[in-house]
């Protein structure tokens, strides 16, 4: 087991590897893109929508736009609302429940303002009639932290990583990890007491033609906090940048 981070415990922040004269930070575009980087040999064993899907990139020239319904939507019992709407401030997770909920995702690769290619993850639910929720992700590959870094929210404060993992039956799995909050020079571990794992499963399902997701948020202490489950389909428009609703409104250097 790893030894859990402590509330107050201090990361300074430093720039990343530098490529060339620049000094911008390494991770800019490439053939492969932020997930191939993560998964190396493994990328080629998810299930070839699963690629197509998650090889959107900059050399590529194309995003992800699906669309579909999450079947349900669920969060934690009514002590959990202060938490996930204080997360609505910054577009990470909501209070709201419901079934049937119209769901769009967003993924756009650019190149961010510290060089750095990003992948953007914006899930919108309607939650209600002329009521919607955003949940707003940009990710990165850092060779710093050795696999993808998840920033999440409109301005990217906290920074998580991701271990990524191809499923016997080429489906993605992701289980988030170390949390780290970040402003400008000041940088300290996130306390997990106040936070919460996450457990992502998409696959794709060939007799029906759809993506399945399915994410859990759990707290190690209070246990469930938010989750939602359904399925969807995807287009992919050509690009040559990404839409300015999808970027954050402030970025992070560090990782």
């Amino acid at each position: 087991m790893t030894e859990e981070p402590t509330a107050g415990d201090r990361i300074p922040c430093e720039p990343g590897p530098t490529d060339g004269p620049t000094g911008q930070p390494s991770g800019g575009p490439t053939d492969g893109g932020v997930f191939r980087r993560a998964l190396g040999a493994d990328f080629d064993r998810l299930h070839p929508q699963l690629q197509r899907r998650f090889g959107v990139s900059v050399a590529a020239g194309y995003g992800c736009v699906g669309t579909g319904v999450m079947a349900e939507l669920r969060r934690g019992p009514w002590w959990t609302v202060p938490f996930l709407s204080i997360g609505t401030l910054r577009n990470i997770l909501f209070p709201e429940r419901g079934r049937i909920v119209a769901f769009r995702i967003d993924n756009f690769p650019y190149i961010d303002g510290y060089g750095r290619e990003t992948v953007s993850f914006v899930r919108t639910m309607e939650v209600r009639p002329g009521r919607r929720r955003r949940f707003d992700a940009t990710m990165i590959y850092s060779a710093k932290r050795g696999g993808v870094v998840d920033y999440l929210g409109t301005h990217q404060h906290l920074a998580v990583d991701l271990e990524l993992a191809v499923t016997d039956a080429g489906g993605l799995s992701l289980t988030s990890g170390e949390q780290r909050f970040y402003e400008g020079p000041v940088g300290f571990r996130f306390p997990m007491l106040a936070s919460g794992f996450a457990r992502l499963r998409e696959h794709f399902d060939d007799e029906r033609q759809v993506f399945a997701i399915d994410l859990e948020v759990r707290n190690r202490v209070f246990g469930f906090l938010f989750g939602y489950r359904g399925e969807f389909t995807c287009e992919y428009p050509a690009i040559t940048t990404a839409p300015a609703p999808v970027k954050p409104y402030r970025e992070e250097r560090c990782e």
